[in-house]
C-alpha cells in the first residue's frame, strides 16, 4: 500500500511540474504576443496563409528542382559518356585536340586528360546536395567507372574526374548546365504574395477595427460622465449590435436618472412647502424656549433634506467642461483659511481638466470640509499626467482606523468614532464625494497621511 501511495505521489508531483511548466511557457508566449485586437487579427489572418503558401510553394519548387536537376545532370553525364566513347573509339588521336574542341564548342565542357594516378581520394559528401546526388547517380548508371566529383569547390563550375584505362578524364561543366536554382523565383513569390496579403488585410482590418474603437471611446466617455456626440452604429453586424445595445443601455440609464431627478424635484418641492409652513407657524408663535428648539429642529430637518436630495440627485444634468483645477484648489484653500484652518496647495502638470465643475468642486469640498472638521492643518496636492488627475487631501487630525475606511463611505452609516459623522450631520459627505468621483470614472481611497492624520485621494481619468 505504501508503494502505491509513493507512486501516486510521484505522479501528482510530475503532473504539477508539467502543469507549472506549461503555464510558464504560455505566460512567456503571451508576453511576446501583441495585445491589441488589430495586431492579433493580422496575425490570425497572415500567419496561417503565409505558412500554407510556404509549404505549398516549397513542395512545388522542390519537386520542380528535383526533376529539372535530374534531367540536366543526365544530359551532362550523357555528353561525358559520348566523349568517353569517342576517346575509346579513336585512340590514334593522342593529343586529344579534336576531342577537346568538340567538347568545348558543341557541349560547353572543358575536357583535360591527366595521368592515371591523378584521381583524388573520395571526400566527404555534402549532406543536402541535390546536384552531387544526381550526378553521382547518373555517372554510376551511364558510365559505370570510378569517378570523383566536386560540386562545392568552385561556385560556378562542377569538376568531374572519370578513371579511364590509361588516363583520368577531367571535365569542367558550368553549374547552370547541370543544376536549376529557382530560389529567386521562390523568394519573389513569397514576398510578393505576402505583401499583397498584408496590404489587403491592413486595409480591411483597419475599417473593421475603427467602429470598435469608436464604440470603446463612446463607452469610456459615458463612463466619465461626458456626452457622446455623433456616435452611431457602424461596421460589421456584430459591432452594430453591440453599438445598438450600448445606445439602448445609455438611454435607459439617462431615462432612469431623469425619472429619479423629476421624482426628487417633486418630493423636494412638497417637503420644502411643509417646512416653509412650519417656519411660518413658528414665526407666528413668537419667541420662547419651545419655539427656539422647534426652529432648530426645523433647520436641521431642512439641512438633512438638502443633503439627502443632493446625494440622491448626484450630478445629473450637469455637462462636463474644461476646468482650471489649480484655480479650483486655490478656492478650496481660501475657504479653509477663512474658516480658521491652515491650508496649502500644490499642483503639478497641466491644470485644465474636463469635469463637471459644480459636482467635482463639491466632491473636493466635502473632502476638505471633512478634514477641516477634525484637523487644524490641511495640505492639498494635485497632479495631472496623460492618463489621470489625482488630488490628495492630507490633514493632521485623528484619522480613521484601517478597518473602517471602507465603512465610512456607506450612506447613512453612523459610526461612533468615524469622521464621516459631523455635529448634526447626516453621514453623507464621503458617500457623496465617492459617488461623484465614480460618476467621473474614478474613485476615492483613504490612507495614512504623512502629517499624522487621514489622506484622501481622488483619482479620475482625463
Amino acid at each position: 500500500m505504501s508503494t502505491l501511495d509513493s507512486g501516486f505521489t510521484l505522479i501528482r508531483t510530475a503532473t504539477r511540474r508539467v502543469a507549472a511548466f506549461h503555464d510558464y511557457v504560455w505566460r512567456r508566449f503571451n508576453d511576446f504576443m501583441p495585445k491589441g485586437l488589430y495586431a492579433r487579427a493580422l496575425l490570425i489572418m497572415i500567419v496561417p496563409m503565409v505558412v500554407l503558401q510556404s509549404v505549398v510553394a516549397f513542395v512545388f519548387m522542390e519537386r520542380h528542382w528535383n526533376t529539372v536537376t535530374q534531367r540536366l545532370s543526365a544530359a551532362v553525364v550523357q555528353d561525358i559518356a559520348a566523349l568517353i566513347d569517342v576517346y575509346k573509339g579513336y585512340p590514334q588521336d593522342k593529343d586529344r585536340a579534336q576531342l577537346r574542341r568538340i567538347a568545348q564548342q558543341r557541349m560547353g565542357l572543358v575536357v583535360d586528360f591527366l595521368g592515371p594516378g591523378d584521381m583524388p581520394p573520395p571526400g566527404p559528401k555534402p549532406f543536402f546536395s541535390l546536384l552531387d546526388q544526381s550526378i553521382s547517380k547518373q555517372i554510376s548508371r551511364q558510365i559505370a567507372r570510378p569517378f570523383w566529383i566536386d560540386t562545392v569547390g568552385r561556385s560556378n563550375l562542377v569538376e568531374i574526374r572519370i578513371q579511364l584505362d590509361d588516363a583520368v578524364m577531367r571535365v569542367f561543366a558550368q553549374r547552370s548546365a547541370a543544376y536549376a536554382s529557382n530560389s529567386e523565383i521562390f523568394l519573389f513569390w513569397m514576398v510578393g504574395t505576402s505583401s499583397i496579403l498584408l496590404i489587403v488585410a491592413v486595409l480591411f482590418l483597419r475599417n473593421q477595427i475603427r467602429p470598435i474603437l469608436r464604440l470603446a471611446d463612446a463607452a469610456e466617455s459615458f463612463g466619465k460622465g461626458r456626452e457622446v456626440p455623433n456616435f452611431r452604429p457602424r461596421g460589421a453586424r456584430e459591432v452594430r449590435r453591440a453599438a445598438h445595445a450600448f445606445i439602448e443601455m445609455k438611454s435607459r440609464v439617462e431615462r432612469s436618472i431623469e425619472q429619479r431627478t423629476a421624482m426628487l424635484a417633486g418630493v423636494s418641492h412638497d417637503l420644502r412647502t411643509i417646512l416653509t409652513r412650519f417656519k411660518l407657524e413658528l414665526a407666528l408663535i413668537g419667541d420662547g424656549p419651545d419655539a427656539d428648539g422647534m426652529r432648530k429642529d426645523v433647520d436641521e430637518m431642512a439641512g438633512m433634506l438638502e443633503a439627502y436630495l443632493a446625494f440622491a440627485r448626484g450630478d445629473s444634468g450637469e455637462q462636463a467642461q474644461p476646468v482650471d483645477m489649480a484655480a479650483a484648489l486655490e478656492e478650496l484653500r481660501g475657504d479653509a483659511e477663512r474658516n480658521g484652518h491652515s491650508a496649502t496647495v500644490v499642483f503639478h502638470g497641466q491644470p485644465v481638466v474636463t469635469v463637471k465643475p459644480a459636482a467635482f468642486k463639491r466632491c473636493l469640498g466635502n473632502l476638505v470640509s471633512n478634514a477641516a472638521r477634525h484637523a487644524d492643518s490641511i495640505a492639498i496636492t494635485g497632479h495631472r499626467d496623460h492618463r489621470y488627475l489625482s488630488v490628495t487631501v492630507d490633514d493632521d487630525g485623528p484619522g480613521i482606523p484601517q478597518d473602517m475606511r471602507e465603512e465610512v463611505f456607506k450612506p447613512f452609516l453612523r459610526l461612533d468614532d468615524a469622521r464621516n459623522q459631523d455635529e448634526g450631520g447626516t453621514g453623507l459627505g464621503l458617500a457623496i464625494a465617492r459617488d461623484i468621483a465614480r460618476s467621473h470614472g474614478g474613485d476615492i481611497t483613504l490612507g495614512d497621511s504623512p502629517m499624522g492624520g487621514l489622506r484622501a485621494i481622488v483619482r479620475i481619468p482625463v
